[in-house]
């Protein structure tokens, strides 16, 4: 592999990505790729500590997306540009597609004032490949629901998430060449074997 690959999975809280994504990494690594696995909010020292911020304290919807794109550019820049420059692949939960979903979708934030911070972050710096886990949002609350420790994105009402939802999918209908669109109320099996599929591809 002469190219290193920036892959990033999104999607609801409950779709599974998470899940999935161990697997992922593991099948790539079986087949001798060197990868990193990070994650966001976090995957620094001062990332991990936004992310408590992030998670747990209320705050200006401005404002969470203002952190959310500071703790974004220290992990470009300390983690996720070096890995990628020495050949090593990065596989990342999370990355600007969620400002997106999560900031404009669900909390109303402009889409231009994200879209100038996206630029100014990282505007040379975008993913090969974002797995968009997509899941009827009834479910994932199901799924959510035997979690005794939610977080203050896990708490928010249906409604929010379906917004998320939304933007989740308009974001990869102006991008499909870059996005694929996993189905994730199909049993963990028929996930992976979607998912092995794309590993062939790539």
């Amino acid at each position: 592999m002469s190219t290193a690959k920036f892959i990033t999975f999104e999607g609801v809280d409950g779709a599974g990505k998470s899940t999935h994504l161990e697997w992922f990494a593991q099948s790539l690594r079986q087949k001798g790729i060197d990868l990193l696995v990070t994650r966001e909010p976090g995957g620094t020292p001062l990332g991990e500590r936004l992310r408590e911020i992030l998670l747990n304290q209320p705050m200006h919807a401005e404002t969470e997306a203002l952190l959310m794109f500071a703790a974004r550019r220290e992990h470009v820049e300390q983690v996720i540009r070096p890995a990628l420059q020495r050949g090593t692949w990065v596989i990342s939960d999370r990355f600007s597609d969620a400002s997106f979903a999560y900031q404009g979708g669900g909390r109303g934030v402009s889409i231009s004032k994200l879209e100038q911070l996206e630029q100014w972050v990282h505007g040379d710096l975008q993913p090969d490949l974002t797995l968009l886990f997509d899941i009827p949002i009834e479910v994932a609350r199901q799924r959510l629901a035997n979690n005794a420790s939610l977080d203050r994105f896990e708490q928010e009402q249906g409604g929010f998430f379906e917004k998320v939802r939304q933007a989740y999918l308009a974001r990869s209908q102006k991008m499909p060449s870059r996005f694929a669109l996993i189905h994730a109320e199909q049993s963990r099996d028929e996930v992976q074997q979607n998912l092995q599929k794309i590993i062939a591809s790539i």
